[in-house]
């Protein structure tokens, strides 16, 4: 053990070099200075200017290197400001270590200025662990046990508050330990899965995000085709974890649960892999809950096992139970492949602009292997149409539903994939909840293409009003927003569409800046049936 005395600041930078930490995401305020102070080459300090975007920033950087990212913010406000992108970290089972400012403990008994009542369990319930140590010199301990648990499977973000004058405090360095977070499953469990596949007729694998989240892409493809099933995306999942132009993909199942039934419907077993079983977003009857199919669950996370409404679970995490799984499966080469996916026909081009023909134009122009980041709801099923991912590290968006995360988490990505173009497919509402992104990727030249999809309103509430007979709802339209004066006010170039016949040569400019640059497309405001059936 390291004997030697440190300051409570030298010991957590310790702490942060032995996690990899390259980069810390940060807003900074007065009870974050004694940290901040003389700042260290070799951690970059990644500055956003809002807390929200501070944390979708470390989120898409985590995703995308699946290291644990480190966010340091303001107390109290601070910390309350980033609540609603720390709630889609907690959904997107980010590894996340964030920390925040505490008035100094010397006048906490008299509650000061910036001071946070109970700090450790204001983000609660949506992070795994947090503490507010009861001693300065158990701060970099208690980051330390922080890290370790933000990586143990189900993967989360974990919180510490740190009072202001503890970073000067003496200090020794925790241990650098190792935990092996990988399990395996039960054996017997996969023995008999492996059975049930075989002895299936039309067995259909249902794949959800944290098949990509754990690198296992390749090793799905490898049990589907072993398996000669068809396979669909989970409902409303994060991630893409399975090339959307394999001939086994079937498409994505919708969030509602008759539509999720139809899509189903012919099965005589079900294997869900790394979702839940199954998220649901409208009200309904799904008739495969009740009609006795088989359905089985990998998954790494206990909750998600327990809240499954049917069928047997497997608990692992992905990669030991994939390869095992691979392993267990018969020879089924007798079995007929399922039939591949209808693709659609190109959209043509007219004005007003479609979704559609703006989204496969985008298809066409972009590099083949950029990373797309979306956050544009109305549009999902023209995405999931005319913008078909090829698999790993291809596809990012938020899984909790909460607006505001894809464009921060585009310029996180864009950290951690250098000279990767990454492509932040935003709608317009959505774009609004942390604008301020931007300024971030134009300091740092990132090699991000903004495409905003601006119907001039929040679309999936047109879509939601017209599903649930709720008539002229106020607040859904949204006009006289100028994105390129916002982007260009923050050092960012832009350009809007209005014409279809202007749209390659716009898109095309734009994924081949030096750095970001925003295209604004006016789209059609039709609305789009989000529920009722597969894509």
């Amino acid at each position: 053990m390291n004997s030697k005395v440190l300051t409570v600041r030298e010991a957590t930078l310790g702490v942060l070099r032995s996690f990899g930490v390259d980069r810390v995401f940060g807003n900074p305020g007065s009870t974050e200075l004694a940290f901040l102070g003389d700042w260290p080459d070799d951690i970059d300090y990644v500055l956003g200017l809002q807390e929200g975007c501070v944390v979708g920033m470390a989120d898409g950087y985590a995703q995308a290197t699946g290291r644990p990212s480190f966010v340091n913010l303001h107390s109290a406000a601070g910390l309350g400001h980033a609540l609603g992108n720390l709630f889609t970290a907690f959904r997107n089972k980010t590894p996340m270590v964030v920390t925040s400012g505490q008035q100094a403990r010397s006048l906490l008994r008299m509650r000061p200025y910036l001071f946070a009542e109970d700090a450790e369990q204001f983000p609660k319930p949506y992070v795994k662990w947090s503490a507010e140590p009861a001693r300065p010199e158990d701060v970099p301990a208690a980051i330390a046990q922080a890290f370790h648990t933000a990586m143990q499977h189900p993967r989360g973000p974990t919180f510490v508050s740190v009072p202001s004058d503890d970073w000067a405090r003496p200090a020794v360095a925790p241990p650098v330990r190792h935990i092996a977070t990988e399990f395996a499953p039960d054996p017997a469990a996969i023995v008999r899965l492996g059975a049930a596949i075989g002895a299936a007729k039309r067995p259909v694998f249902v794949v959800g995000p944290e098949i990509d989240r754990n690198g296992c892409v390749d090793a799905m493809v490898a049990v589907a085709e072993k398996a000669r099933a068809a396979v669909w995306a989970s409902p409303m999942s994060s991630r893409s974890s399975f090339p959307e132009l394999h001939p086994q993909f079937a498409g994505f199942l919708p969030a509602a649960p008759g539509g999720l039934a139809r899509a189903l419907r012919g099965a005589d077993l079900i294997v869900v892999v790394g979702a839940p079983v199954f998220t649901f977003h409208v009200e309904g009857q799904c008739e495969l809950l009740d009609d006795g199919t088989p359905v089985w669950q990998i998954t790494d996370d206990p909750t998600e096992a327990a809240s499954a409404a049917v069928g047997d679970t497997i608990i692992s995490t992905l990669p030991k139970a994939l390869g095992a799984l691979q392993s267990a499966l018969p020879d089924i080469a007798t079995r007929e492949a399922p039939a591949a996916r209808t693709r659609p026909a190109a959209p043509a081009a007219r004005n007003p602009i479609p979704p559609a023909y703006a989204l496969s134009r985008l298809s066409a122009l972009m590099p083949r292997d950029a990373v797309v980041v979306e956050e544009a709801p109305s549009h999902r099923p023209a995405i999931q149409q005319f913008l078909p991912m090829r698999g790993a590290d291809s596809f990012y968006t938020m899984a909790s539903g909460g607006l505001g995360y894809s464009l921060p988490a585009s310029v996180g990505v864009a950290l951690a994939r250098p000279g990767r173009r990454i492509v932040a497919l935003i709608g317009d509402g959505s774009a609004m909840y942390c604008i301020q992104a931007i300024w971030t990727a134009a300091q740092r030249q990132l090699p991000i293409t903004f495409v905003i999809m601006n119907n001039s309103g929040y679309g999936a509430m047109r879509a939601f009003s017209q599903l649930m007979q709720a008539h002229r709802p106020p607040g859904i339209d949204l006009p006289g927003l100028d994105f390129v004066a916002l982007a260009r006010g923050m050092g960012c170039a832009g350009q809007r569409v209005t014409d279809a016949g202007d749209v390659d040569r716009i898109l095309a400019e734009a994924l081949v800046s030096n750095g970001p640059a925003l295209v604004d497309i006016a789209v059609d405001h039709a609305t789009t049936d989000l529920f009722s059936h597969p894509s």
